[in-house]
């Protein structure tokens, strides 16, 4: 155990979790004879290349290579592109991003700042001379020129370096053109900010003016020297960015998309296609409405294709809204207690089915990404696969337990397939149903095994997994019992997979038995399900000591020694669970948590507690703290480990500063763990290896457990 202990921290922290080397963003080429995707060369390699699999030979080669590139120099990050990295959490290297042209002849990506396209037929790959520092550079659909934003001016260039030039240019700091706002990337995993139309002349872009949010600053206290950073937040009742959306021509003419701004200021999604009109989804600021709008690009003017009301809140999904090849709306809907696809005015799947995304609209059928619903039986928790969808019906694409999902084109599908047995993906590149080729996972391979059971606890059948000591046996008697939830919105934790456990099954073999429970407010299993926390996040919490009291009857479980560890929401629920119920929970380590939802952004925190001005008390009932200190604490003390990274411009370190000032001034002893240029990602290699130690030493410490 003590070898194992020094070395899955380390290796755990080296490999990113064991993502470097794993093959991820992959596209299918319309004649289904090339895939290109993003992989380093190893599961300790962070830099990504971008390469090319020929499905007809199965050979693979790379497209383009960041080190030959920048002829060996250091790779420079702007600030925007740094901040960009951090909405979509991607701590890797290299090309870690790409757009293609329709054709996927031409793909461009930014690399050191700079413009780079490859011509992916011809392995040929070269910087475009444009001013810098770039971000998001797109092709337009027929591969002739390249979109790109610096500087926040929306400029276009040839896809030979030519004629460069500014289609949109910001009139003030406060303004930006072709950027997505925070929240937007936060919150609604919209990450760009302009659309190419189908014919290439055009540009759909958006226009962010945020001087009406509020700034704030995140400073480095371990470098006095170097200023803070500003950075506008739109905390939980106050001014969002001002959000507008222009057609525009190549030579800077533009025509504003006009629609009830006031009564839905967010723009959602945007699509556009040749199957019909520019497509946008806009919602109200409580997330009780929304509307799909299809764009008359001539005059900017928009007319309502569908309208869509929910008493609780509307969620937004991958892949839609979207035009069907016959001109018919494709969405996700929340309709008789289902989260179903629908296609104009059918449904195609009913409650068997919990659809989670769209993967790929085809001429004679769509291609979903979905769970087996809330009715599912015990065996299924965790999966979820990959389905064809038509009126004819619905059929199930991936095999075997595990999380699947797919890309498809040209008849080509790409399946990327993880199970509980197994460490890391498998893909599988599919056409007929028959395999044509595999993409190699270069991911190394863990040092421990996940032994995850995957089960269901309590009258609510709450999803859950349990891991026990890899040498475990029964005439060891219980065992110590450390939660380890996300337990919130938008993170599902309880898969049939393997590598999400290794931290997990670490933990475990340190001596714990690890539960992971996925109660009401998370995802993947119907929309009550999720919707039930309304206004309640103190729900989760229930939830979390229900599963833990019914595994106890099933599993060596010694409730006298119970903790919780969690980031971010989970880093929440740990420290409500010693607050709030010390009667169960004996210990928390707490990693940057919300403790004030009044701190924390508009689009997330008033979509499930609406606005804090009309509703203090909702705020202050969900709180960890108020204005007056702690809110609501038991009188029982419980000691809390609070781990907060400084430079997090998420879910800011004043959180976790106003939850210790407050437990300081309630008398109650804790420990503080800031980490010095962290962001709200974990963080990596030797601060995330000493972390998992610190954290075994704390909980050993608290639980009153020998200390190795």
């Amino acid at each position: 155990m003590t070898s194992q202990k020094l070395s899955f921290p380390r290796q755990h922290a080296r490999t990113q979790r064991f993502t470097l080397g794993a093959p991820r963003a992959f596209t299918v080429s319309p004649d289904g004879t090339r895939v290109v995707f993003l992989r380093s060369d190893s599961g300790t390699d962070r830099t990504n290349r971008l390469r090319v699999l020929d499905t007809r030979t199965g050979e693979e080669r790379v497209a383009a290579d960041p080190e030959a590139l920048l002829g060996g120099s250091a790779e420079k990050l702007s600030p925007q592109e740094r901040a960009r990295r951090e909405r979509v959490r991607d701590g890797s290297a290299g090309i870690v991003g790409y757009a293609v042209d329709d054709a996927v002849e031409l793909a461009a990506f930014a690399l050191s700042g700079k413009v780079y396209v490859a011509e992916l037929s011809a392995g040929t790959a070269r910087a475009l001379p444009v001013p810098g520092p770039v971000i998001d550079p797109r092709p337009s659909p027929d591969g002739r020129l390249v979109a790109y934003v610096t500087r926040g001016a929306l400029r276009v260039v040839g896809a030979q370096g030519d004629g460069d030039r500014a289609v949109a240019e910001p009139e003030d700091p406060n303004t930006s053109y072709g950027l997505a706002e925070f929240v937007a990337a936060e919150e609604m995993s919209r990450y760009r900010g302009f659309w190419w139309s189908p014919e290439s002349d055009r540009l759909l872009v958006a226009r962010v003016d945020d001087s009406a949010v509020q700034r704030w600053w995140i400073a480095d206290p371990a470098h006095p020297g170097s200023r803070p950073a500003e950075v506008g937040y739109p905390a939980a009742g106050t001014a969002n960015a001002e959000v507008r959306l222009f057609v525009t021509d190549l030579d800077g003419g533009r025509t504003e998309v006009v629609w009830d701004r006031d009564r839905f200021p967010y723009l959602a999604r945007v699509h556009w296609s040749a199957h019909g009109a520019p497509l946008l989804l806009v919602q109200a600021r409580d997330q009780r409405s929304q509307l799909h709008l299809a764009v008359d690009t001539e005059s900017g003017a928009t007319r309502t294709v569908h309208a869509d009301e929910d008493e609780i809140w509307l969620d937004l999904f991958a892949g839609v809204p979207a035009w069907a090849p016959d001109g018919r709306l494709v969405r996700i809907a929340d309709e008789g207690g289902a989260r179903v696809l629908s296609v104009g005015d059918r449904l195609l799947t009913g409650p068997r089915l919990h659809v989670v995304s769209v993967l790929d609209i085809g001429d004679s059928d769509i291609l979903v990404s979905a769970t087996a619903g809330g009715k599912a039986p015990d065996p299924e928790t965790g999966q979820t696969h990959v389905y064809r969808v038509n009126e004819l019906g619905v059929e199930r694409v991936s095999e075997g337990v595990g999380v699947h999902s797919a890309v498809r084109a040209g008849g080509v599908t790409v399946l990327v397939s993880a199970s509980p047995e197994h460490p890391g993906s498998v893909v599988r590149v599919v056409r007929d149903g028959r395999r044509i080729a595999t993409v190699a996972n270069l991911a190394q391979e863990p040092v421990l095994t996940a032994r995850v059971r995957l089960t269901e606890g309590g009258a609510r059948r709450i999803p859950c997994a349990v891991l026990l000591p890899t040498n475990y046996v029964e005439s060891d008697g219980p065992l110590p019992v450390l939660m380890d939830p996300y337990g919130g919105p938008h993170g599902r934790r309880v898969v049939a997979a393997h590598n999400p456990y290794l931290t997990s099954q670490w933990f475990a073999d340190q001596g714990f038995a690890v539960v992971v429970a996925d109660g009401r407010g998370t995802p993947g299993r119907s929309p009550g399900w999720e919707k039930a926390i309304k206004d309640d996040f103190v729900l989760t919490l229930d939830d979390q000591v229900d599963a833990l009291h019914a595994l106890a009857e099933r599993f060596p479980l010694d409730l006298s020694k119970v903790a919780m560890r969690g980031w971010s929401y989970g880093g929440y629920l740990s420290a409500l669970a010693v607050l709030r119920r010390p009667d169960v929970f004996h210990a928390a380590v707490v990693g940057a948590p919300v403790a004030d939802w009044r701190l924390y952004d508009t689009h997330y925190t008033e979509r499930y507690l609406g606005d804090p001005a009309a509703r203090p008390e909702v705020y202050a009932d969900n709180a960890l703290v108020t204005d007056e200190g702690l809110s609501r604490p038991a009188a029982t003390v419980r000691p809390m480990m609070i781990v907060h990274g400084l430079a997090d411009d998420n879910v800011v370190v004043a959180h976790a500063l106003r939850l210790s000032s407050a437990l300081l001034s309630a008398g109650r002893p804790h420990e503080v763990l800031p980490l010095s240029g962290v962001t709200h990602m974990t963080p990596q290699e030797q601060v995330a290896e000493n972390l998992l130690l610190l954290q075994v030493d704390f909980l050993r410490r608290s639980l009153g457990l020998p200390r190795e």
